[in-house]
Formats: structure tokens, C-alpha cells, sequence
């Protein structure tokens, strides 16, 4: 198994997702995909760097 970077975004745990979280990432994944001129291939990523531009997720990975 490879050890992660330090600087690799760690997904939000499901367990803590509430629809309104989902929401809020669906749409900030939503407007990078817009921003690239909606082209396709990168959803995963968009999901991911949406995840680690939340509020307060940053508080609680610092705090683990």
C-alpha cells in the first residue's frame, strides 16, 4: 500500500455528510466543471478539490 502525501485531500468521512453537505458539494463540483467549459472527464476531481474548499473542513482535519 502507498503512504499518502501530506498534501493529498482526504475525503470527507460519508458518515458526517449531511444532504445539505451534498448539496454544497455537488454544487461547487458542479462550477468547476462549468469553469473548464463543461468538459467532461473530471468529475472526481472536481468532487475532491470541492470536498477540501468546504467550510470547516479544514478545522477538522487540523484538529485530528
Amino acid at each position: 500500500m502507498t503512504p499518502r502525501s501530506t498534501s493529498d485531500p482526504t475525503p470527507i468521512d460519508t458518515r458526517l455528510r449531511t444532504p445539505e453537505l451534498e448539496e454544497q458539494i455537488r454544487r461547487r463540483a458542479y462550477s468547476f466543471y462549468e469553469q473548464r467549459g463543461r468538459q467532461e472527464g473530471h468529475d472526481l476531481d472536481d468532487w475532491l478539490q470541492a470536498e477540501t474548499e468546504l467550510p470547516g473542513r479544514k478545522a477538522k482535519s487540523a484538529s485530528a
